[in-house]
This record gives C-alpha cells, structure tokens and sequence, in this order.
C-alpha cells in the first residue's frame, strides 16, 4: 500500500501519483494528461533563504527613496510607492489607493516575512510552529503579489512624462527593477516542496499533513 505521504494530485486532471527522487533539473510529469507535476528543487531551496532576504533589502529600498523625479519649469516633484497611494486616496480613489498599496506593499510584504518565518528555523534544523498554515497563506498570497505589473506601469509613465518634462529616475526605481528580478527567481520555487526539505532536514517532528494539503 502506498504512503499516504508520498502521493500528490495533479493540479490539471487530479491523478494520483506517488512522488520518487528525482536527478538534478529532472521534471515529473502526469502519466494521464501531460502537466507538470514537481521538479527537483534542491539547487533552489539552497538559494531560497538569500534570496528572500535581498528581497526584503531591495523591498524596504524600493518604498524608502523616491521612485522618479520630475523637474518642470522650475518645480521639482518626486514621490515614493507609500506617497503615491496616499495621493491616489486623497484625489478620491480609495479603492484604487487601496488596490495599489495591497498588491504592492502589503501582500509581497507578507509573502516575503512568512518565507523567512519558515526558512530561518528551517536552516537551523528546526520546525516553525504553524507551518502547514503558513505554506497554505504563501500559495494563497502569492497570485496578488504585482509588483511586475506596477514596473511596467511605472515605466510607460516615465516614458510618457518625458515628453513634457525632465524625469529622472530615483533609487527606488533602480531598487524595483532588481527586486522583480529576485522575486521571480523566487516565484519559480513552489512552497509545497518545502515540505519535503522539512523532511530531509528537520530533525523535529513533523505534523501529519501531507504537502496537497497546503495547496
């Protein structure tokens, strides 16, 4: 009989399949429709931890300096992420303000400090409390994160304002631009496979959830 433990669902079709190690850059994949299941990610759980805390350097960078400055007839303007969603809410577009500041500030934020929260213990050979909740609140805060998006929008706006005025980018729009780097490399690893690094590494034991459950 199989270990409960050792069998994952196809997220495409919902087959059953028991999880085997796999070879460096190996990728399992759905005997019934052909989606991807899991591929080895030991390389990117050792790069994991330091990229989440140049994330939050880069983070905290990003919403600390100003992100463009404006020089028109004489007048300088220069706003950071946190000014620019105070300025959306006061010219009266609250759910705008409030959409800008949750998809990039708080929900990156949080998915960035629960990240540590288990990575730091993790490295120590210890299990953080509440873990199985934990990997279920990365997965389910991760699609919200727009931090990509928001460049893009920056972007085209510089570009645009360029035509009227002298624009210079600030730190924080340098700061952006290498945070979305770091942060796909850090989107491309699955929070469900940190269940299996808990195992090869943690010597606590471990709370009988299976890694499907954190989906």
């Amino acid at each position: 009989m199989q270990d409960p433990d050792r069998l994952m669902a196809c997220e495409h079709c919902d087959a059953l399949h028991a999880r085997v190690a796999l070879k460096p850059d190996e990728c399992a994949t759905c005997l019934r429709c052909g989606g991807a299941l899991y591929r080895d990610s030991s390389r990117a759980y050792r790069r994991l931890l330091p990229f989440v805390v140049t994330a939050l350097v880069l983070f905290l960078i990003s919403n600390a300096y100003p992100i463009v400055v404006m020089e028109l007839k004489g007048s300088r303007m220069e706003t950071t992420l946190w000014g620019a969603v105070q300025t959306l809410y006061v010219d009266d577009m609250a759910l705008v303000a409030m959409l800008v500041f949750a998809t990039t500030i708080l929900l990156p934020l949080a998915e960035l400090l629960m990240m540590c929260y288990l990575l730091v213990p993790m490295a120590q050979h210890h299990m953080p409390p509440g873990f199985d909740r934990i990997v279920r609140g990365i997965r389910q805060t991760r699609p919200w994160g727009m931090i990509e998006v928001f460049m893009i929008g920056v972007l085209v706006t510089v570009v645009k304002l360029s035509t009227i005025a002298q624009v210079l980018p600030g730190a924080a729009l340098w700061s952006f631009g290498a945070l979305v780097v770091v942060l796909a490399a850090i989107l491309s690893f699955d929070p469900r496979e940190l269940w299996h690094h808990l195992d090869a590494h943690v010597t606590d034991d471990v709370p009988p959830c299976s890694p499907d459950a954190a989906s």
